[in-house]
């Protein structure tokens, strides 16, 4: 490992001195897209019947496109199966007629789920760049089973991009039919259920496809094989035969009603509880909306996974509220993830209480503004009321967000946000300097029209009641992607009195540095291997004004196989360095002694892991790592699998094992973390599913059961059943409680 360590350093400084920062600018002022296939969308007066079938007479006038081009295993020719498409619209609505040849009849579905997992899958994907801005997206998936899958996409950013959200879901159609040499999806989407700008000529546009048989992904805008597919820098482009008209977006009103009952076993006490609200979207214009949430309740939301924490830093778990997901991309992509987060929505709606415990903060009202001012400027605007609880010591709060997004040349775009948490009321049991937190922030992000540049530069600032002179973050990075170099390096800067309590940052008062360097070979007349991927990350992390101004260093090499069956095996060698400011206990056994504070920790391991192609009915994946750890030893354990009849059920298990020794009086202690899951997918609109957990660091086994029904467009039926048990002597109830939800969609 040490040779290759080697090797990825030589790489690294060759490349980066190999590229002069002119070869940036000449990237950023080119400022011209291509279009690399181009489709006439004829207007049509003719009635089309969704059922899978090209038997309807206007589709004999539609424009044919076919020859696509393969992604993988290789993105030099066209695909051996083919995929052809035509494209029709009226006053209302866009269809699209899709014909994905196949080999045989035996494809890979997860389940029946709307937005179904597409990983090793095959399926169909429309992508629509509505505004021709090659940053926003809205992106349509079906199958050969006409299932629906909608979600909106943002252009991702290396530096910290979210890219794609699921949560969204537009009222449209498709239906499928099955051939002897190929299927045949048939799709309606109403013009009202997207945003464009008035009189629109053409829109930016690809569709892509996976197909598990000949182990091929293909794209009809021919995309380079290191770009994620679907990239929005690779796309054709549609022109409608005449204008479209104008952009109309219905009123909707979604009103909940949520009944529940529960026992705390702890306390002894039985809860009944019974609440409604409702959300309400406003359109603006052709691309604003306003969203509104009056007494939001977010107990149909999946559980978080637990996971074992061996770190000093607090976790981050993923948002998964559909009010703060929705246009996220507008509000989060800030700063650098898990170092300089200056918004993590997360945050509300969860407070400490007297004692120092997390606690829920019940959110009363919500309204979020977001969209397009034009075809440049996006806007995004979300104020957030939460309740008080002066028995625990939580005060009311109001955060609010607010962000400007401006496009230059071809996908770059600079913005501002301004976020303010802020007390409502004068509380004696909160301090002056916290009765209120301020940040203002700067950001240009860059992303080149072939996707091969990409990097983001900001400056953030943040107010408390009491003055702070270090109370400034900023950043840098840059990164490029060829076909067989990937290079970045980044550095960061967050000073000791910086604070953002909406935000999300494992330290303050530091400076850090991240280079990264990937060298992908692809080797030649090999019907097994994709490529081989070497790559080197390191960090260095400093504390300018602690005592020990080094805090440690990482550096980590690996080797990676990916096979064409999409299959992957992995070596990996970690070097670490910790310096600890204060007392640390990596197991977190109750009454242990910590490890002494103010020393250095240097300490080395190595992993191996393979995992299994994802279309298999029987997939696993497992992993290994042993080596030092802290002043003593660690062996990590890992594995998973997952089964499936489908496309109706699926079943998985995870099992990490974590066994720590550490030389006395510190603790040793193993650590085990187990997780099964059950999912019934009944049929397109309905699904149970069963997620269980058990780790013996928390001490805590939570039982999650789900039913889902969704009855009428964007209307669902919700039953949840949620247990908890502490493990002590004996495994002890601590709550449970079977909720009833029932949310309707209305548009007026």
């Amino acid at each position: 490992m040490i040779n290759l360590y080697n090797f990825l350093t030589f790489k690294l400084q060759k490349n980066i001195l190999k590229k002069p920062p002119i070869f940036l600018l000449l990237a950023i002022l080119n400022s011209n897209l291509i279009f690399s296939q181009e489709l006439t969308v004829k207007y049509t007066q003719e009635l089309i019947e969704i059922d899978g079938s090209p038997s309807d007479l206007a589709w004999n006038d539609a424009e044919s496109s076919t020859d696509f081009w393969q992604w993988r295993p290789t993105d030099s020719v066209r695909a051996v199966k083919q995929t052809e498409f035509k494209a029709l619209f009226d006053n209302e609505n866009l269809y699209f007629l899709v014909k994905a040849y196949t080999k045989e009849k035996k494809f890979t579905v997860y389940n029946l789920e709307r937005d179904f997992e597409t990983k090793s899958a095959d399926y169909v994907q429309l992508i629509f760049d509505t505004f021709n801005d090659a940053s926003n997206a809205f992106k349509f998936q079906t199958n050969h089973l006409g299932l629906k899958g909608d979600m909106l996409l943002s252009s991702v950013n290396s530096f910290g991009g979210r890219g794609m959200n699921s949560s969204w879901d537009a009222i449209w159609e498709v239906e499928s039919k099955l051939y002897d040499d190929s299927y045949i999806v048939e799709l309606k989407i109403p013009l009202d259920q997207l945003y464009f700008i008035n009189g629109a000529k053409s829109w930016r546009f690809n569709i892509y496809r996976s197909d598990t048989q000949s182990l091929e992904h293909s794209s009809w805008a021919k995309t380079p094989q290191q770009q994620r597919i679907g990239d929005l820098a690779f796309m054709g482009k549609i022109n409608f035969e005449k204008p479209l008209g104008e952009s109309k977006k219905p009123v909707s009103i979604i009103p909940y009603i949520n009944g529940s009952i529960g026992k705390d076993f702890i306390q002894q006490i039985n809860t009944n509880n019974f609440d409604f609200g409702l959300d309400m979207k406003i359109p603006i214009g052709n691309s604003i909306n306003i969203d509104f949430a009056l007494n939001p309740d977010f107990s149909q939301v999946e559980v978080d996974d637990q996971l074992v924490n061996l770190t000093q830093f607090e976790l981050r778990l993923p948002e998964r509220r559909q009010f703060f997901t929705q246009n996220s991309d507008l509000f989060t992509d800030f700063g650098q993830e898990r170092d300089a987060e200056p918004f993590f929505s997360r945050r509300i709606g969860i407070s400490k209480d007297l004692e120092g415990n997390t606690v829920e903060n019940r959110i009363v009202s919500g309204v979020r503004l977001s969209g397009k001012v034009n075809d440049k400027l996006r806007i995004g605007l979300l104020n957030v009321l939460t309740e008080e609880d002066r028995t625990k010591g939580i005060p009311q709060n109001n955060s609010t967000v607010f962000t400007l997004r401006n496009k230059v040349f071809a996908r770059s775009n600079y913005s501002f946000f301004f976020i303010n948490r802020e007390n409502t009321k004068t509380y004696d049991f909160v301090d002056n300097q916290n009765t209120y937190n301020r940040v203002f922030g700067l950001e240009y992000n860059l992303a080149s029209k072939n996707g091969e540049w990409s990097g983001r530069t900001f400056f953030h600032k943040s107010f408390t009641p009491e003055k702070n002179d270090k109370n400034a973050s900023f950043g840098l990075k840059l990164s490029k992607n060829t076909r067989k170099h990937y290079v970045s390096m980044g550095g960061s800067y967050v000073g000791d009195d910086f604070r953002s309590d909406l935000g999300y940052y494992r330290r303050y008062g530091f400076v850090k540095f991240t280079p990264f360097y990937q060298y992908r070979i692809y080797p030649k007349n090999n019907d097994k291997i994709l490529n081989y991927e070497l790559q080197h990350y390191a960090a260095y992390v400093f504390r300018p004004n602690k005592a020990e101004k080094f805090e440690g260093r990482w550096n980590i090499s690996s080797f990676e196989i990916k096979y064409r069956n999409q299959s992957t095996f992995e070596i990996k060698q970690n070097i670490k360095r910790d310096y600890l400011y204060s007392n640390f206990d990596p197991t977190r056994t109750e009454g242990a002694t910590p490890l002494p504070a103010n020393n250095f920790y240097s300490y080395t391991d190595y992993e191996i892991a393979f995992s299994s192609p994802d279309k298999n009915i029987f997939k696993f994946a497992t992993g290994i790592q042993y080596g030092d750890f802290f002043n003593g030893t660690k062996l990590s354990f890992k594995t998973g699998f997952k089964y499936r009849i489908q496309p109706y059920f699926n079943m998985s298990l995870r099992f990490d094992y974590d066994s720590i020794k550490l030389p006395d009086p510190y603790p040793s202690r193993n650590i085990w973390l187990i997780s099964p899951k059950f999912q019934y997918t009944f049929n397109k609109k309905s699904s149970w599913s069963t997620y269980i957990q058990y780790t013996n660091q928390s001490k805590n086994l939570g039982i999650n059961s789900r039913f889902k029904w969704r009855f009428a467009p964007l209307s669902d039926l919700y039953i949840v059943y949620n247990d908890n048990y502490i493990n002590t002597d004996s495994m002890e109830p601590q709550y449970r409680s079977i909720n009833l939800k029932l949310t309707y969609w209305i548009n007026l």
